[in-house]
């Protein structure tokens, strides 16, 4: 069985993005001392993206259908 990381993104938690050009993809570190860094290749940004975008959309959705909109 696969390990999985979870990685808490908090609204104080530093996150900080940057091309990676030489790799063609994308590095996305989250903290400071000792950051957790996500590599995303290129083709999988507008997977990830959406992903995001997605889970957004069904919070969205949850707060419209208990009325906290």
């Amino acid at each position: 069985m696969r390990d999985m990381v979870h990685v808490h993104v908090t609204t104080d938690l530093p996150i900080r993005a940057r091309g990676l050009a030489f790799a063609d993809r994308v590095e996305i570190r989250f903290g400071k001392a000792f950051p957790v860094a996500l590599l995303v290749e290129r083709g999988a940004v507008d997977t990830l993206c959406q992903a995001l975008k997605d889970g957004m959309d069904a919070l969205v959705a949850a707060d419209e259908r208990s009325g906290e909109a």
